[in-house]
């Protein structure tokens, strides 16, 4: 796990050198173990931060180059089956590192062959100097970030905004269109970003950059997500069988490290399983990580503990307060380089920073409620659309309208929005849904917009403190497994024919999980690892005692607010109002704040030089 940089220009840049290592000393929480540069010609330069996880010597430091084939890479991830990929090639290995085998294979057998074999999470920067052509290429599931700029004359990435702006080459412009995305997701869905002109290399996308007489990108998109299974008639215990020999297969590639690991235990069905599927399959005793607030009950201790004793875990039980709580929240914006969104984010950075004390990889359950259907609410919309709302308005818009955080109505009365990206997401999406049945939309959605910002979080809470999180239940090859193989009717189960039927006339809140069984076929898995009093217990999110900081918030922050160009400020107290008045009242008014901090943290100095 690593930190990537580079500058790419066709005209001379000055002072090339000091600027990609300005770059590197920004992103260095990333990767503090070592940092190197490469400076190919007064135009272009590689930059790299390396957090050491697999081949601890420094021969595998970056940027790697093979000067024969005048090949370069930067890299930042892990190649999972990188043993494997290796015996099919044919090169003079120095070294026993991953990024050592993907210049190989790109050497040997190109980039496209290189992709279709990688399992694994990265974000990867190619050069072939002769040629003068740059390849940035991402994961499929978007797991490590990378971020870009160009313009005619140039192209600068990082695997964070903040390494683009400390190159000192762009002045940066605060996007307004991105607060609308935002409000709705809790964060800015690919390939935008709050910086105009700076964009996310989007999820299972290979950019080719070509230097000529000026800058030209061609995108291209090497992998998608399979048709989801609709079969009625199946054999589940074999289902059962196979599916435990897919989640293991997954795990145990991504136990590979020659670095200490361990996992976070919430005390929730994803974090429990995978700590005991972790657990059976280390060779070591591991470390289990919980976090939560001791005061009014806004914590899972009692669920984890009986997880840790079952598996014999070293546990560890951080207790934060509510005051810690606000005060790191500042502070992880910088590191975020965008507004927070999700408020566990915040505990989350917390116990990545204490678990740094005795691991540095660990495993984390982001992806199992995507793929089971585990957010019974959404994921029962389809049955509830064709019962209530079908002959009034189509899908797209109903899911929307249930699906996004602060409601457009909301957003619409109180803000001065700039709608583009709104606009466009909805052209995307609706792209996207044509010709799915509309049960197989909601699993798209989710894998293809959702689970970003689920893992923006994942990456910014770890990375800040130089922890690689990994997340087995987003492996690639799980993911086409349980689309192709399960049937859509063992992921979300209903109790019987009555409840089915019952359920007609509720709304999906109403009867999902009193009714049905989310995560049908990953709960019947567990019973061969987990206590029922873990499977059984209704789902819960990481409790955050939000609504009692309201005041706090308010009280500190309001002429933030106040002074806010994008809020109707003659509707100001109306908004603090119905915000107080929502059920979502802590995190709409803690969204708005974030904003204006976010705002005030990059727009208020001058990054060019």
């Amino acid at each position: 796990m690593c930190g990537v940089n580079g500058i790419f220009s066709v005209n001379s840049i000055s002072k090339i050198e000091e600027r990609i290592v300005s770059m590197n000393d920004s992103i260095k929480h990333r990767g503090p173990d070592a940092s190197g540069y490469e400076i190919f010609d007064d135009g272009s330069a590689f930059g790299h931060d390396r957090l050491k996880i697999i081949d601890l010597s420094d021969k595998s430091n970056q940027p790697m180059t093979n000067t024969k084939e005048k090949i370069s890479v930067v890299f930042n991830g892990e190649i999972y089956n990188f043993e494997q990929i290796k015996k099919e090639l044919h090169y003079n290995f120095k070294t026993h590192s991953d990024t050592e085998v993907i210049l190989a294979a790109i050497i040997e057998r190109g980039i496209d062959w290189f992709l279709k074999r990688a399992n694994g999470m990265f974000a990867i920067a190619v050069y072939y100097i002769d040629k003068k052509e740059l390849h940035l290429l991402r994961d499929r599931l978007g797991i490590k970030p990378l971020y870009y700029y160009h313009d005619l004359e140039k192209i600068i990435f990082s695997s964070e905004i903040k390494g683009i702006l400390n190159s000192g080459l762009i002045e940066p412009e605060f996007n307004f269109a991105a607060i609308d995305p935002y409000l709705a997701n809790r964060y800015v869905v690919e390939p935008y970003t709050f910086f105009k002109g700076i964009y996310q290399v989007e999820s299972s996308q290979h950019l080719t950059v070509n230097l000529g007489d000026e800058i030209s990108i061609n995108r291209n998109k090497y992998w998608n997500l399979p048709k989801l299974n609709f079969d009625k008639e199946y054999n589940e215990s074999d289902i059962l069988k196979k599916l435990d020999e897919e989640i293991t297969k997954s795990v145990k590639l991504q136990l590979i490290s020659d670095v200490s690991l361990g996992t976070y235990l919430s005390g929730g069905l994803d974090s429990s399983l995978l700590t005991a599927i972790t657990s059976r399959e280390s060779a070591k005793k591991i470390n289990t990580y919980t976090i939560g607030f001791p005061e009014n009950g806004y914590n899972e201790f009692e669920y984890s503990d009986i997880v840790a004793r079952e598996y014999n875990t070293i546990h560890h039980k951080i207790e934060i307060t509510p005051v810690e709580f606000l005060k790191k929240w500042e502070e992880l914006i910088f590191f975020r380089d965008a507004p927070i969104g999700v408020p566990n984010e915040i505990p989350l950075s917390i116990m990545s920073k204490v678990l740094k004390d005795e691991i540095t990889v660990v495993l984390s359950g982001e992806g199992a409620d995507e793929l089971f259907g585990g957010y019974g609410r959404i994921f029962r919309f389809p049955f509830y659309y064709e019962k209530k709302i079908k002959n009034s308005k189509n899908f797209y818009a109903s899911f929307i309208e249930e699906y996004e955080y602060v409601p457009r109505s909301f957003r619409n009365a109180y803000l001065n929005l700039d709608i583009s990206i709104r606009n466009e997401l909805d052209k995307k999406n609706t792209k996207m849904f044509h010709g799915l049945r509309n049960e197989e939309k909601i699993f798209n959605f989710f894998h293809n917009v959702h689970i970003k910002g689920l893992l923006m979080r994942l990456d910014a809470a770890t990375m800040q403190s130089a922890v690689e999180g990994r997340v087995p239940f987003l492996d690639h090859k799980l993911i086409e497994f349980v689309y192709e193989k399960i049937p859509y009717e063992l992921k979300i189960k209903w109790k019987s024919a009555k409840h089915e039927k019952e359920s007609a006339n509720l709304r999906p809140e109403e009867f999902s999980e009193n009714n049905d069984i989310p995560k049908y076929i990953l709960k019947k898995l567990s019973y061969n690892y987990l206590p029922s009093k873990i499977i059984e217990r209704r789902k819960v999110g990481f409790p955050v005692p939000l609504a009692e900081c309201f005041s706090d918030i308010i009280s500190h922050h309001l002429d933030l607010l106040k002074n806010a160009d994008w809020i109707r400020q003659e509707k100001i107290d109306e908004l603090i109002l119905s915000a107080r008045n929502h059920d979502r009242s802590g995190q709409i008014l803690w969204m708005l704040v974030n904003v204006e901090l976010f705002r005030h943290t990059y727009f208020s100095k001058k990054w060019l030089w």
